[in-house]
């Protein structure tokens, strides 16, 4: 299943909604990656297994499931999951990438790829479409998180 989306952050006809800068946007977004319980409810555990300047291996444990993946950062514009196939888990990527379009006009494309044909796309329509809304529902939790921890300070300026 290939599917993607985007989420406007900052709306120049809102005055209702705080801005984000570029640099507080990514901030939350590497701080997804690094601190991922801060956004993910049913988390149980996440270790830092490898670090890099632009990479990062983690693995995640979800009651007894256990997924080890990869998050790569082109600092200020995207972070990139891959999860490797493992177990009955395919192979994943979610991109997000910072985009705008005009300045301090922000959004997030959220672009998901599991490696499905097709065909199989075509199979798993019903399945897929509840994985897209849980997706989508997800990314705007992320955004959302992210506003909070800049109205919190934890963003910087």
């Amino acid at each position: 299943m290939k599917f993607e989306h985007l989420i406007e952050i900052n709306d120049p006809l809102n005055p209702l909604i705080d801005r984000l800068s570029r640099e507080q946007l990514w901030r939350g977004l590497v701080l997804r990656a690094e601190t991922p319980m801060d956004f993910v409810p049913h988390l149980d555990a996440c270790d830092i297994l490898e670090r890099s300047e632009h990479t990062l291996s983690r693995e995640l444990r979800y009651g007894d499931l256990v997924i080890r993946d990869r998050v790569s950062y082109l600092p200020l514009q995207q972070v990139t999951y891959h999860v490797p196939p493992q177990k009955e888990i395919p192979e994943s990527t979610l991109t997000m990438t910072i985009e705008e379009p005009e300045q301090d006009i922000l959004f997030v494309r959220f672009v998901y790829d599991d490696g499905a044909t097709e065909a199989q796309d075509t199979a798993d329509a019903f399945y897929n479409d509840f994985r897209k809304s849980a997706y989508k529902e997800s990314d705007i939790d992320t955004i959302r998180t992210i506003r909070e921890m800049a109205e919190a300070g934890r963003l910087g300026e």
